[in-house]
This record gives structure tokens, C-alpha cells and sequence, in this order.
């Protein structure tokens, strides 16, 4: 006898893992449901990765005040009003969230509202008063702001990313608590519209996961900029004052000092949204709060799938996309892909200047031992990057000796989430440095740049 299903997929969140799987399996001629106990679009549409770039981007143009000075406009920021920007980020997301939602509405996609718990491999409940079936359930939960002893989210003096992005007052202070994407972007913004910026790591580098040559251009700037870095240092404790708090901060060499700031922002990482969702009633352990998966994302229950923050791969919205599909298709019978191809995966930080890269990394492959060579040409030596003023920056190649396949590539300057994927369109088409470095590139564009490391790669840049 064939068991009898409600939907051939029910998939439990729907952020970027979840919406996506969702689409995917509609135009496959899944019938599908998403549940959703928030708002659609998951944290990256509606509390990450839009309403922040969005307050980037206006950052940037509140930052270009003094360009407009030097052509002799006057330009009156009295009546500058944060709450402005905040509102604009808003709106981006919102348009986005209903975007998604008509999307899903376009491709036939049952949307149910409310909290989802599973009840076994194919039964999951919804606000513990409903029931819905499914041949294969994909969990797309996503992952939350990660808290540390001391530091506890008050949203007033000691904020989450969350209560970051929802600021509509600027703080004449902050201390930001990590130095990886989320703490630089939130020191870029907040110190672009005059906030005192404190930022402190525990590692010996901010951006610790970045090239080295790469964060140290960005570190510079920061500095240049006023921001004060600490790095090799942790914070020990905090005492709230009537005007924000006193944090005590140590080093590796066991100095302490004191910061007092308005506000403390905590970035230390995310906490995968795996508790309380019923794995334990069909069977699926975690290992530290990640669901443990294999091909196509299969988890140890036959016909349940993870993607995104819950499993172990990198916490960036378009890995947890392509983890959907990867699913979605094998639940369909197009088993093309068994999972993400990590060293293929681009990773972009949204500050001035931008870094963007993939593959491995100079440091990373000293450690393990393989071989390379690396090509880096300076920004300024393309034409455009001095014609718009952004001349601070790189392009840096890393290639195999011998054969110079692409290892990685690694970009600091001026649009580098946007150039890096040149590079990794090559790498992806079993392309080599030569074949950029033959290709005609427009003059003057900042791309120009990308084919002269590829020159270098090969022996024969031009413009250095």
C-alpha cells in the first residue's frame, strides 16, 4: 500500500535555504509547503544581509559629503536624522519579504503560518494544533545571534545584530565585540555617520578567515578613519552605567583596560536554530547544534534533508541556496551536484573598501602544505580605480605552480564583491590566469585590474 502525503516536500523555514527550495521544487513539479512562524525571507531578507546593505550603501553617500565640498557644493548635514536611514532599510526589506512571498504564491507554494515541530520523518506539527505531511522535509531554520557570559541581549545598552540594525538613534559610542564580516560592516556604518567606533577580537587579526595582505589594506583604512582596533584581546566583563557601560577588556599579554562606551554590540558568531524543533522524535542528532548531513544534504533519517546555518559549512545566505537546490533536486531524481564545492564559494565583506574572495588562503596554505604562487597587482595601477579616487587596494592570485590552476583569489578596493566572480567563473570553467589575461578587458574599468594579476600570474603585467 502507498503512504499518502500532503505535500511531496514540507520545508521549515524559509530564508534563503528555505524559499529557495521552495521555487526549486515547484518548477520540478514538487507539490510543496513552506512553514514560516516570521516573516518571509528569513533573517537575511528582513534583520542581515539587505536592511545592512542598504544602511551601507547610505552610508557611503553620507560619506561622499566631502567630495561634493571640494566641487564647491555646500552641503548642510544639520538636519541629519539616522532615523531616516533606518527607515530606508526598512523599506528594502520589506519590498524584498514581499517579493518572496509573491514569488512563492507565483509558483504555487503553499505558504503556512507558525511554529513547526517536527512529529516524525514526515510529520510535522504547526503551532502544536495543526498537522501536515511530507514525502522528504527539508529544515532551512537558519541560526541566531550567538550570546556570551556577561554580555547578555538587552537590545538598549547591549545590542545583537538584531538591535543593531533596528537602531533609529546613533550612539555617540559603541564597542564592537568581534571582528569578523558582521563587526566590520557594523564599523563601517556606524563610524561613517560619526559614531565613536571601539573593535575588538580575540584573534591576532580582524577578518581572521580573510587573507592576511587583503585585511591589513582594510585595517589601515579603519585606523585612518578613527576606528579604534583591538585585536588579541577579549572583553572580561561589563558594568552598566546610568550612560552605557564600562567594559574591561584584556590582552594576550594580560594588560587590562577599561572602555566606556554607549553601547556594546556583540558579534561573536551564530547559534544554529536546531532546539525545539522535534529532531529528536524522528531520530536526527547534533553535534554541537549542527544537523550532521551527507550527500545532497541528507541527514541520517531517510527523507529528511538540512540546509543553511544548521549544518556545517559557511553561514552565508548563497551557500544555504545552493544547498536547497542540491536537495530539491535529488528529491526530484536530478541528483546532478552531491553538495557545495567549498573552494568555490565567494565570501564578500561590505565595507570601504569592499573584500571579497574564494579558495584558500596564503596563511591556510603554508599551514597544509601545498604548494603555490602568488600574483597581486596594485589598484592604482588601473587607470579607472585613480579616475573615481579609489586607488587603495589589490587583486591577489594564488595558482599552482607549473600548471597555474586557480587556487584562489582574494580582492580588497573598490567593487571587489563584484570582480571577484570573474575569477571564479574561470576557476568554475577550468579556466587559467592566461585566459583573463588574454581577454580584452574595457579601458578604463576597474576589471582592468583582475586580467594585470592574471598578467602577473603569467609573467607579463603591463601597468606595474
Amino acid at each position: 500500500m502507498t503512504t499518502r502525503f500532503d505535500y511531496d516536500v514540507v520545508i521549515i523555514g524559509s530564508g534563503p535555504g528555505g524559499y529557495v527550495a521552495a521555487i526549486r521544487a515547484a518548477q520540478l513539479k514538487l507539490k510543496v509547503a513552506v512553514i514560516e512562524k516570521d516573516k518571509l525571507g528569513g533573517v537575511c531578507l528582513n534583520i542581515g544581509c539587505i536592511p545592512s546593505k542598504s544602511l551601507i550603501h547610505q552610508a557611503e553617500i553620507y560619506r561622499g559629503i566631502p567630495a561634493l565640498q571640494q566641487m564647491g557644493v555646500t552641503v548642510d548635514s544639520t538636519a541629519f536624522n539616522y532615523a531616516h536611514v533606518y527607515a530606508q532599510s526598512r523599506k528594502a526589506a520589506e519590498m524584498l519579504s514581499k517579493g518572496v512571498a509573491y514569488l512563492l504564491k507565483k509558483n504555487g507554494v503553499a505558504v503556512l503560518d507558525g511554529t513547526a515541530k517536527l512529529l516524525s520523518s514526515h510529520e510535522v506539527s504547526i503551532n502544536g494544533s495543526k498537522t501536515v505531511t511530507g514525502r522528504s522535509v527539508i529544515i532551512a531554520t537558519g541560526s541566531r545571534p550567538r550570546e556570551i557570559p556577561g554580555f547578555v541581549f538587552d537590545e538598549t545598552t547591549v545590542l545583537s545584530s538584531t538591535g543593531a540594525l533596528m537602531l533609529q538613534q546613533l550612539p555617540k559610542s559603541i564597542l564592537i565585540l568581534g571582528a569578523g564580516a558582521i563587526g566590520i560592516e557594523f564599523a563601517h556604518i556606524l563610524n561613517s555617520f560619526g559614531t565613536q567606533v571601539h573593535l575588538v577580537e580575540m584573534l591576532d587579526r580582524i577578518l581572521p578567515l580573510e587573507d592576511d595582505e587583503t585585511t591589513d589594506v582594510l585595517r589601515k583604512s579603519f585606523v585612518k578613519r578613527g576606528i579604534t582596533i583591538a585585536t588579541g584581546t577579549k572583553a572580561v566583563s561589563m558594568k552598566q552605567t546610568g550612560q552605557g557601560a564600562d567594559v574591561l577588556l584584556e590582552d594576550t599579554a594580560g594588560a587590562q583596560r577599561t572602555v566606556t562606551v554607549e553601547k556594546v554590540l556583540v558579534v561573536v558568531g551564530r547559534v544554529p536554530n536546531t532546539d525545539g524543533i522535534g529532531l529528536e522524535a524522528c531520530g536526527v542528532v547534533t553535534e554541537r547544534g549542527l544537523i550532521p548531513v551527507g550527500a545532497y544534504g541528507m541527514t541520517s533519517v531517510d527523507g529528511v534533508y538540512a540546509v543553511g546555518d544548521v549544518v556545517a559549512t559557511p553561514q552565508l545566505a548563497h551557500v544555504a541556496s545552493k544547498e536547497a537546490e542540491i536537495a530539491v533536486e535529488h528529491i526530484a531524481g536530478l541528483s546532478t551536484h552531491t553538495a557545495v564545492d567549498l573552494s568555490a564559494v565567494p565570501g564578500g565583506i561590505y565595507c570601504e573598501p569592499q573584500i571579497a574572495g574564494f579558495g584558500i588562503t596564503e596563511r591556510e596554505a603554508k599551514a597544509k602544505g601545498i604548494a603555490f604562487e602568488k600574483a597581486v597587482f596594485p589598484y592604482r595601477g588601473a587607470g579607472k580605480s585613480v579616475a573615481v579616487g579609489a586607488p587603495e587596494g589589490m587583486v591577489k592570485l594564488l595558482v599552482t605552480p607549473g600548471s597555474h590552476e586557480i587556487l584562489g583569489a582574494h580582492i580588497v578596493g573598490a567593487q571587489a564583491t563584484e570582480l571577484v566572480h570573474e575569477v571564479l567563473l574561470a576557476k568554475t570553467a577550468e579556466l587559467l590566469p592566461a585566459d583573463i589575461a588574454g581577454m580584452i578587458h574595457a579601458h578604463p574599468t576597474l576589471s582592468e585590474a583582475v586580467m594585470e594579476a592574471a598578467r602577473a600570474a603569467e609573467g607579463w603585467a603591463i601597468h606595474v
